[in-house]
């Protein structure tokens, strides 16, 4: 769980760069089935709360109908996704059972 948040952090991160439009679908795509996943073992750990924001950034970032917001606004969202997805792995609480 903390490779995956990471690894989505530095790929959500890196859009905060000029790249090709070929990564950012990538990312989308990525961060849409990442984001899923993390809902998904929220939900079965009974954290709704976390389940719920989760399920929303997959719905944000999701592949299937672009959701124009800018790239300015695009930029903030990654940074705040980014550093939050760094933060709930430094200073979220052990759990053995699903490492």
């Amino acid at each position: 769980m903390k490779l995956l948040k990471l690894t989505l952090a530095i790929f959500i991160l890196l859009c905060l760069l000029d790249m090709p439009y070929s990564y950012y679908q990538l990312v989308r795509f990525s961060a849409f089935v990442c984001f899923s996943f993390l809902a998904y073992q929220a939900n079965t750990k009974e954290n709704k709360t976390e389940a719920f924001i989760y399920l929303a950034l997959a719905l944000l970032f999701q592949p299937f109908f672009k959701i124009a917001l800018g790239r300015t606004i695009w930029n903030v969202v990654d940074v705040i996704v980014g550093i939050w997805l760094v933060l709930s792995v430094l200073f979220k609480p052990k759990d053995k059972s699903i490492e």
